[in-house]
């Protein structure tokens, strides 16, 4: 029997959620240097690095659940390279800002490697790289095209692979070809989210669980409880942004869904030949995204029903049958041989999708707000970079980092209702349209269709 909800894997699996005492909510009105809105990866690590710098600031967190409750506790563990808008901070600022922007994030896997192991922080890393997988011609068309834009952007040490060198990585059914990159490694997201809150609280952080921010303005975040004051107010909400008054139409949030098998014998994982665990991706324009877990699962997501009318978010995790039952034939389309074998956990979550589809890291030094976020699925990594970002920008350092691109972008909201809805639901049924297509009639070239889907989203 199949587990849907209780969050994610990640946190069903969890033993010690039921030994581990909550952190108390804000009872009362509070002031702080910078008050940070949001739990998750990005709040945590600006927290975790602005303490570092600045021992003697006063920083709090607040988070309406607890830590991790949203994307950083539900993701499919993909600590890479990836980021969102890179083509068009190109477009705006020049190849060379948007080939830093790119150094920055290979960079940032590393970081996070690190600073891991620094904080003993066991989150079950394995770098093993990320593998992008083709499997019809027109898919072989985008990979070779990604590959190379790849190579123009500096990641000189990318490998492109055809059908039987990819088969030699894993053993993918109808595989044309793949690309491999060695910035990526494999995380456990509940792991490395408790551990990175701990070393916050050893530094000094102020946590506070169970206390949702209604309000964000200049020097204050209001909640139920009281308002906490501070010269810096930090939102780092990603997915949950919709929530916050006036941000109905900032970032819309989009939904993925995971599903995780049993653990799998040796014997399959030998005709798998998934033996040094990279990441794993396609180049379906409805993609999937999967890894291979620390305890020999294997962990594989994709989208599912998109998006919820009114930027809706859920309460507990759970996903539609019908999108389980979709993910369940992604996994045996790969690896026939897995056919019956038994899905032990479904779940769902949230992602932040700005209208231009890039990721963002802003701070406004006259009114102390500051934002990161719109990481459009990868924020695994992009949040550390973000992090490190946010606290230049609040310690009022010129650095590398408050140079990039992506520093200060502005971009325009998403339509209201119920042209949002409408929008996104057509955008991704042609997007699976398009998949089907190129399948069945193994054409070379992308269709139409999703060229256009591209056009209209805002993703090219």
């Amino acid at each position: 029997m199949t587990i849907n909800g209780g969050i994610s894997f990640w946190y069903a699996t969890d033993h010690s959620a039921s030994t581990t005492p909550p952190r108390p909510p804000l009872t009362t009105n509070a002031t702080a240097d910078v008050v940070i809105v949001g739990g998750g990866y990005t709040g945590l690590w600006t927290a975790y690095y602005l303490k570092s710098s600045a021992p003697d600031l006063r920083v709090t967190v607040l988070e309406q659940k607890f830590c991790g409750y949203g994307a950083s506790g539900r993701n499919g563990g993909w600590l890479y390279n990836g980021i969102a808008g890179r083509d068009r901070y190109a477009a705006l600022h020049g190849r060379p800002a948007a080939q830093r922007l790119q150094q920055a994030m290979n960079d940032t896997v590393t970081e996070v490697v690190d600073i891991t192991a620094k904080e003993n922080i066991d989150a079950d890393i394995h770098r093993g790289g990320v593998l992008e997988v083709a499997r019809t011609p027109a898919q072989l068309g985008r990979l070779k095209a990604f590959h190379t834009a790849e190579l123009s952007f500096g990641e000189t040490d990318r490998e492109l692979y055809d059908a039987t060198e990819t088969r030699g990585r894993i053993n993918i059914a109808d595989a044309v070809g793949s690309s491999w990159t060695p910035h990526g490694a494999r995380i456990h997201p509940l792991k490395l989210v408790k551990g990175l809150a701990t070393a916050c609280e050893r530094l000094g952080v102020v946590i506070h669980e169970s206390t949702p921010v209604t309000e964000i303005s200049a020097r204050k975040a209001v909640t139920p409880y009281g308002t906490v004051r501070a010269p810096y107010v930090l939102r780092c909400t990603e997915g949950f942004t919709a929530a916050l008054k006036g941000q109905k139409r900032s970032w819309l949030p989009m939904n993925s869904s995971m599903i995780v098998t049993a653990p799998l014998p040796d014997s399959v994982w030998s005709q798998l030949n998934w033996a040094d665990s990279p990441l794993l991706g396609d180049m379906a324009h409805a993609y999937m995204y999967a890894q291979r877990t620390a305890d020999d699962r294997i962990a594989i997501g994709g989208r599912g029903v998109p998006y919820r009318f009114g930027s809706r978010t859920d309460n507990d995790g759970r996903t539609q049958p019908a999108t389980i039952e979709s993910l369940t034939t992604f996994l045996t389309t790969f690896f026939p041989q897995l056919a019956g074998t038994e899905i032990t956990h479904a779940w769902s979550g949230v992602l932040g999708v700005p209208r231009d589809w890039c990721a963002t890291v802003t701070l406004d030094s006259t009114t102390g707000l500051g934002w990161a976020g719109g990481y459009v699925g990868s924020g695994v990594a992009t949040a550390n970079l973000a992090a490190r970002t946010l606290r230049d920008l609040v310690l009022g350092e010129a650095t590398a980092l408050t140079t990039l691109p992506w520093v200060n972008h502005r971009v325009r909201r998403w339509e209201p209702e119920p042209f949002r809805w409408l929008g996104v639901q057509a955008l991704y049924a042609a997007y699976r349209e398009a998949d089907r297509h190129e399948t069945a009639t193994h054409r070379p070239t992308t269709t139409p269709l999703a060229r256009l889907a591209d056009r209209i989203s805002g993703r090219h």
